[in-house]
């Protein structure tokens, strides 16, 4: 059996004689915030946005590296284009004239195992393979178990796949940085795993590629996340990219529309490269 996606521990902490619940996340106090113990006013202009997401959710200050890691991942899913359900839902409400917070709303709930969810699902995929891995099989053998498991169930393994993209740019990017920064941990190690049994049935099967779910999923859990965190993680992405559709639509477009994604053009800037003092 393999090992299961740690989930949300719920610990039972002593009740005080005022019969107070805890938390350990933000302490409010009169002219001081202390996020996990660490001032708001220090971390301001000191830590990035991902180092701070990664203290409220793990604890603990991320390393240099982790950090620089954890700000690609969110930087890799913030929008992608028009088409998603999410995106969708988000101009949709904004057409009817909703506020921004309204339709923004609509596009998180949008969220679901089709789109979003797959990290967590891969995750648990790839400590499946794990478990086979601890109990004896090579890591290409228990790839291979995996990728046998899913062709006769018909099914595409989670983190694979992509409608749009044969080769997904930002799941070759992540893998690329996890491996400059030393953070390609065994989950990591088993998604290419399974990558390459999959290419091994190509002929069977067609090209299936790893796509930005399966990236993240195998970062995140070699991060130390939970399975829930890991889909919390492209919610937290995927907000900046619903807010500007949400606004381009309520500024850009006439009200109540019939919302075709088939008919879209883009004119926005041309591709233009980050500028070298930014590298």
């Amino acid at each position: 059996m393999s090992e299961p996606i740690p989930t949300v521990e719920r610990r039972a902490h002593p009740r005080t004689t005022s019969d107070r619940w805890q938390t350990a996340i933000t302490s409010i106090q009169p002219n001081a915030i202390l996020v996990r113990g660490y001032a708001i006013d220090e971390m301001m202009g000191r830590l990035s946005f991902a180092d701070a997401v990664y203290l409220l959710l793990m604890g603990e200050l991320p390393t240099p590296a982790i950090g620089r890691m954890l700000n690609a991942v969110l930087i890799s899913t913030i929008d992608h284009g028009v088409t998603p359900p999410s995106t969708l839902a988000a101009r949709t409400v904004a057409t009817s004239g909703a506020p921004l917070k309204d339709s923004v709303a609509a596009g998180v709930l949008a969220f679901g195992p089709h789109h979003g969810g797959d990290v967590e699902s891969c995750m648990r995929f790839l400590q499946l393979g794990l478990g086979l891995v601890r109990d004896g099989r090579s890591l290409p053998a228990a790839a291979d178990q995996l990728v046998d498991d899913c062709v006769r169930g018909g099914q595409t393994p989670p983190g694979f796949g992509h409608r749009w993209h044969t080769r997904d740019p930002r799941a070759a990017r992540l893998f690329q940085l996890a491996l400059e920064l030393d953070l390609d941990g065994e989950h990591v190690q088993m998604i290419r795993a399974v990558e390459v049994g999959l290419a091994a049935r190509q002929p069977e099967i067609g090209p299936i590629p790893v796509n930005v779910d399966g990236a993240i999923a195998a970062i995140c859990a070699d991060l130390g996340f939970a399975g829930e965190l890991g889909n919390a993680i492209f919610l937290i992405s995927r907000l900046p990219g619903l807010i500007a559709h949400a606004h381009e639509e309520r500024t850009r477009e006439k009200a109540m529309r019939q919302i075709d994604v088939s008919r879209h053009q883009y004119d926005g800037a041309h591709e233009r490269r980050i500028p070298e003092s930014r590298r």
